[in-house]
């Protein structure tokens, strides 16, 4: 069954005709072509495909395209450009918080959830705010100093993610 849908992704109206049964992360990837968004586990466990579903962070994996229906979604491309990064990126960057860079969007997309519940978080803080998002290069050392970072960052400019 083909389901018309009508959305916000990364600012932009989409209108899009889905089988009833793709994934949010399937209709960002394949239809939209926003590969920044990564298929790791397809379970949930990974969280390489976690994007900002109404400003909150979601699995893309375990949310139907037609639940996202007349909501907003960010994912890791509407954040920042090159030349002006958003606050988490430009940490992950400056304190190498990556490696592959597989995991790096959807730690990315977690870290700005933890850092608007939690601005000033311990490392424990950011080490339980990412738990369910999992990288296999790093050791999350450089992760971790990244989102400690960005807090402190964002907290001298008042701004959240």
């Amino acid at each position: 069954m083909t389901v018309d849908i009508r959305l916000t992704v990364n600012g932009a109206p989409v209108h899009a005709a889905v089988d009833a049964a793709v994934l949010l992360v399937d209709l960002l990837r394949e239809h939209l072509g926003l590969t920044g968004t990564h298929v790791g586990c397809e379970t949930g466990h990974c969280g390489a495909c976690t994007v900002e579903l109404d400003g909150r962070a979601v699995k893309a994996c375990t949310v139907l395209a037609v639940q996202a229906e007349g909501a907003s979604v960010t994912t890791i491309e509407g954040l920042g450009d090159p030349d002006a990064l958003d606050p988490v990126q430009a940490a992950f960057r400056e304190h190498h918080g990556l490696q592959c860079g597989f995991c790096t969007p959807g730690m990315v997309m977690a870290a700005r959830e933890l850092l608007r519940r939690h601005p000033a978080p311990s490392d424990e803080d950011i080490r339980r705010g990412l738990d369910g998002n999992l990288c296999r290069c790093t050791g999350y050392h450089n992760i971790v100093a990244a989102v400690r970072a960005a807090a402190a960052d964002l907290g001298r400019d008042g701004q959240g993610p």
